[in-house]
């Protein structure tokens, strides 16, 4: 039996963390050499941009981006092909990391894996959830009317991980990263670990290699018995006992997450919008930052980010949003670029007020 390549999902919601959490897990991979796919819910890829720029010449490590939609959703036709690829050069590969989309449930790559054309290559290392923690602390992620789409998109990507990761925790004390594991528990009671990311660093032993979802052979047939370290009152083997049916979650019971409910985004939920605004004209870091805050403050913005001309001249600036949270800094790795560029991901939020808004605080024009 060729051995299967142990593939690990990171996923969660827009603007926790998880590009710079993968980028730190690069720098650290030691010898081990990966694929890493990059799913963004846009036009243009940044995440992509932006782990590209950490790999640089390093050839151990192979990255490839899924801009448009959701991979391995039901209307994505690169995904196993893409994964069939990587599988005819597993003698170049230790290790594959996905980075779903923030608008995206791992399910969807779950049931990939589980695939005819798949399941005899791969196997679910493990998928971590990354979350944002103060925004976890500050209470955007309630059921009510304001949060209620991001809400339930957060609680069901929780559901589906093994590992979760406190992430943006730098300053956070003692009290508050208990009261963010006791709210993560009640979210997700099945979820196996949680980590903690401090300056978005993860040690690489918590993250690849952990053998979560390892299958035991008997008589030539697949059998899936809850993990040795993590007993439970109720755990047994699984009734069907097929390839990751179910993903077991420390034997505590079974997902039904069939690929019908992976439909495109726009079909389940269309009030979700991403769209890429783009000025020729040179910018002044202070006045984009407050202008796209205030966007996120007249809009339901959720994610920012994207890479834009300096008017100093002196390289390519990336900016960082999180809803009022703006970062811009420079890259860099990366030189220049040719015109500015920034995506917006929210919920029902109107592209023509944000690029009016942006063009006057700026004084420069964004369309």
């Amino acid at each position: 039996m060729k051995q299967l390549i142990p593939v690990t999902i990171v996923t969660g919601f827009l603007g926790a963390g998880k590009t710079t959490l993968l980028r730190s897990l690069v720098e650290r991979r030691q010898t081990r050499r990966l694929a890493l796919l990059i799913n963004e819910f846009g036009e243009i890829s940044v995440d992509g941009a932006m782990v590209r720029d950490t790999v640089g010449t390093d050839t151990q490590v192979h990255v490839q981006d899924f801009a448009h939609g959701l991979i391995a959703y039901g209307d994505d036709e690169l995904f196993v092909p893409a994964m069939l690829a990587l599988a005819a050069r597993r003698a170049q590969i230790d290790h594959v990391l996905i980075e779903t989309s923030g608008l995206a449930l791992p399910t969807a790559v779950m049931e990939q894996l589980q695939s005819p054309e798949l399941a005899e290559h791969f196997i679910l290392d493990a998928t971590l959830a990354v979350v944002d923690t103060p925004l976890l602390l500050s209470d955007r992620f309630e059921h009510d009317a304001a949060h209620a789409p991001a809400a339930t998109m957060f609680d069901q990507q929780l559901e589906y991980a093994d590992v979760v990761v406190l992430n943006k925790i730098d300053g956070i004390d003692e009290d508050a990263l208990l009261g963010a594991e006791t709210r993560v528990r009640q979210r997700a009671p099945k979820v196996r670990f949680l980590e903690l990311a401090y300056n978005a660093q993860l040690d690489i032993r918590l993250a690849l290699g952990l053998r979560l979802h390892q299958p035991t052979r008997i008589e030539h047939a697949h059998v899936y018995a809850p993990v040795a370290t993590m007993p439970a009152q109720d755990a047994t083997p699984l009734a069907v006992q097929t390839r990751l049916n179910g993903h077991a979650h420390s034997g505590l019971g079974a997902h039904s997450h069939g690929l019908a409910t992976h439909k495109h985004f726009h079909e389940q939920d269309p009030g979700w919008l991403s769209f890429v605004l783009r000025s020729d004209a040179p910018q002044d870091a202070d006045q984009l930052s407050q202008a796209v805050s205030e966007a996120a403050r007249i809009e339901p913005i959720l994610r920012s980010k994207g890479y834009v001309q300096s008017s100093d001249g002196d390289g390519a600036m990336l900016v960082q949003g999180v809803r009022t949270r703006v970062s811009i800094h420079r890259d860099r790795e990366r030189a220049t670029t040719s015109r500015s560029q920034l995506v917006f991901i929210g919920y029902h939020i109107n592209r023509g007020k944000i690029a009016a808004l942006l063009s006057e605080r700026t004084g420069t024009k964004w369309n």
